[in-house]
């Protein structure tokens, strides 16, 4: 338990009225999209890095665990409040300090929704591509925190491409400043790259420098009926080896096809799955794309269902967007995975998650970024189906670390794959990572509990 005092002293940093114990405050800010709950001991909202150090310096004092949070829109639990101590809410942390237009950067602090900063830098012709599918409420801080990624990802990259550099308070309270305003910079040890990723636990962005690129005039999305699953894997060849490569492409298998058939504002031909594609440029090289495309999809046996412009393109994109709602209907219960495989490898991973569909008699689907090879596998099952959902999720696991891939792309290690990532990470490259957390939080201050299973103090 918190001691009285400590209150006390929180309410002196953080002012009385953006700290809260009230039982409906704690569990607003227990739980993350993994719907795992535990609730903290008191939520506090800081509004400066000055602030944050006073609290991580008590809570080293006192030994209480602190949380940083942004909008608990992640998958991975990582910012669910397992031990007795505080959450530390970003949410005043929240403005875009200085956009240079010459320079082609932006300062913001970590609770700035990232959707929000896609339409400021807009207005000024400006483009920060990292779009994670919670982009209308996430925030960048917990963007950097996990290393978002989404559909762009393919052309663009993900978040850590363009972060140049933070300002980070360490869990023991010192505030220091990482990366370079310049593109190029090898000045030292990399920490700007150490802290992306990391999940909240070896330290608290104040502070992001993102780097931005020109505005793309226009785009356009297609979508393409599989006719056979078996041309996925010359499709991706072909579209990947474009000049221009595609903004998006985007997978939805069989049975989300059938999740989402009847949500769809036009008849879908028979198929085995359907694949969005978007790009982006000048209007010339938008018209040279989709001819590309077109072609390749004729050549490959692929079906052109619909071809959209600008604005409208967004209509298909609510095809995506259906699934994770719409899939609820094979189940009340669902165990999500952002597994990766090597491109060459994405079919068998499809064919993997099919046969374990009907070996196990569960609802095993999958969509994604497979431009990236990264597939959301999601197993759909009622309580009573747990103990089979539960042999499902390491069967898909340890396909993709057969196949040469990575347990989370995405999501993060967190509380949620913990117990997967000895599986993928040897011995000895867990051991430097626990020290390292040991070297910067002596005394396991800064979310606890996360990512290793055991952690040394």
């Amino acid at each position: 338990m918190l001691p009285k005092r400590v209150i006390k002293i929180l309410e002196k940093i953080v002012g009385r009225h953006y700290i809260s114990q009230k039982k409906e405050d704690l569990l607003c800010y227990s739980y993350d999209a993994t719907q795992l709950v535990s609730l903290p001991e008191a939520v506090v909202f800081p509004k400066s890095a000055a602030e944050i150090a006073e609290i991580l310096k008590l809570a080293n004092q006192y030994r209480f665990s602190v949380v940083p949070r942004g909008a608990g829109s992640g998958m991975s639990g990582g910012a669910v409040p397992i031990r007795d101590g505080v959450v530390l809410a970003m949410s005043r942390l929240n403005r875009i300090l200085e956009i240079d237009e010459k320079n082609m950067w932006v300062w913001v602090e970590p609770g700035v929704i990232t959707g929000d900063l896609q339409k400021a830098l807009a207005e000024k012709g400006l483009f920060y591509p990292p779009d994670p599918a919670s982009l209308s409420f996430c925030t960048i801080g917990g963007n950097v925190a996990e290393c978002a990624g989404g559909p762009r990802a393919v052309k663009y990259g993900v978040t850590k491409d363009y972060v140049l550099a933070l300002e980070v308070v360490l869990p023991t309270g010192e505030i220091i400043h990482t990366g370079h305003k310049t593109i190029k910079g090898v000045t030292g040890y990399d920490l700007t790259s150490l802290f992306i990723g990391s999940e909240g636990t070896l330290g608290i962005f104040t502070k992001i420098l993102l780097r931005l690129l020109p505005l793309t005039p226009t785009k356009a999305t297609i979508l393409l009926n599989l006719t056979q699953l078996n041309i996925l894997s010359s499709l991706l060849i072909k579209f990947l080896r474009l000049p221009e490569r595609p903004t998006a492409m985007e997978f939805i298998d069989d049975l989300c096809r059938k999740c989402i058939e009847s949500q769809i504002q036009f008849a879908l031909p028979e198929g085995k799955g359907l694949l969005l594609l978007e790009v982006d440029g000048s209007e010339g090289m938008v018209d040279l794309m989709l001819e590309s495309i077109h072609s390749i999809a004729k050549e490959t046996g692929a079906e052109v269902i619909r071809t959209q412009r600008g604005k409208e393109a967004d209509q298909l994109w609510e095809i995506r967007r259906s699934i994770s709602p719409a899939v609820f209907q094979l189940g009340s219960e669902k165990s999500s995975h952002d597994i990766v495989v090597p491109r060459a490898q994405i079919l068998s991973m499809i064919e993997k998650i099919e046969h374990l569909r009907e070996s196990y008699k569960l609802p095993v689907l999958c969509f994604g970024h497979i431009g990236d090879g990264n597939l959301h596998v999601n197993i759909m099952y009622n309580p009573e189906e747990t103990s089979r959902a539960e042999i499902v999720t390491e069967e898909v696991i340890r396909a993709a670390l057969a196949l040469g891939g990575t347990i989370t792309g995405e999501h993060g290690i967190g509380l949620t794959k913990a117990r997967f990532l000895p599986w993928e990470i040897e011995p000895n490259v867990l051991k430097v990572m626990q020290q390292i957390k040991s070297i910067l939080d002596p005394n396991n201050i800064l979310n606890p509990s996360k990512i290793f299973l055991e952690e040394k103090s």
